[in-house]
């Protein structure tokens, strides 16, 4: 996985603190533990996760769930499942933003 960055560049001078938790920590420590979890697990919780929260880092994480080799059946999956645990709403929402990542046309 690529060094994250996002935390610095975005609150890096608001919250130095939060972006290297965020930046060294999480993306740094906790995603980098690939012999206890891959990657590609880790995407697929994470998108849950976020999805049943109905918050905007859910776009970022599905593009990252893709380059982490999750696939569109999968992810489709994933949303058809938890649209009965986390709500309709949530899983139209969800479905709208993975139509545009996973579109097959690219």
């Amino acid at each position: 996985m690529a060094k994250q960055t996002a935390g610095r560049d975005n609150l890096g001078e608001f919250s130095p603190q939060f972006a290297a938790l965020n930046d060294d920590v999480l993306f740094g420590e906790v995603w980098d533990r690939e012999k206890q979890l891959s990657l590609r697990d880790r995407s697929l919780i994470t998108v849950a996760s976020l999805l049943t929260q109905g918050v905007p880092q859910l776009e970022a994480h599905l593009t990252i769930a893709k380059q982490n080799g999750v696939t569109k059946e999968e992810i489709v999956e994933l949303i058809t499942h938890l649209a009965f645990y986390a709500g309709w709403p949530k899983a139209w929402s969800a479905f709208n933003l993975a139509k545009e990542i996973f579109d097959e046309s690219e």
